[in-house]
């Protein structure tokens, strides 16, 4: 279960992190099991957590940054609530995905692999999603949605932000 209210509010919980340094006890070799557990509860990797497993493994903060970066599956910031994904493998890119990764950065004021000011939102561009079929496609949280062109990008966006509306009191 991810805790990312307490991590994005600049918390974190040490006795969580305690308990996953526990289990390794200065295990150096376990340093990628360590940040899996550390992203899976917190939804990324915070640099609170990543300066207490620093001083408890003894290993260069640099160093363990390093190690963190290197590898694809570790973020160090916090995604939004919604993950888009906007193919641009040669099927999507025939059929104008381009235009949708510009449109959509456009609508949401970000770059690929950033994420909106309000969590919601976290654009990145793929290289493919592998339903060719559906182009150009893109994936919410891992949900696909095909044939897509700039009105449709726009109904989705407009769609998921009136879900996440604050009602008035």
């Amino acid at each position: 279960m991810t805790n990312m209210a307490a991590a994005v509010d600049g918390e974190v919980d040490i006795a969580y992190v305690r308990e996953v340094l526990d289990k390794y006890q200065d295990a150096r070799g376990a340093v990628i099991p360590i940040l899996q557990k550390v992203q899976t509860h917190y939804g990324y990797l915070p640099r609170a957590a990543l300066e207490m497993i620093s001083h408890t493994l003894r290993m260069p903060l640099a160093h363990l940054v390093g190690v963190a970066s290197f590898y694809a599956q570790f973020r160090m910031t916090p995604r939004g609530k919604y993950m888009m994904k906007i193919c641009c493998g040669t099927a999507c890119h025939v059929k104008g995905s381009a235009k949708l990764v510009e449109k959509t950065a456009e609508l949401l004021d970000v770059n690929h692999g950033q994420t909106t000011r309000d969590k919601l939102f976290t654009m990145e561009r793929v290289a493919c999603i592998g339903a060719c079929s559906l182009a150009p496609v893109i994936t919410v949280n891992d949900e696909a949605v095909g044939y897509l062109d700039m009105e449709g990008i726009e109904d989705i966006i407009h769609k998921l932000r009136d879900e996440n509306a604050i009602a008035p009191k």
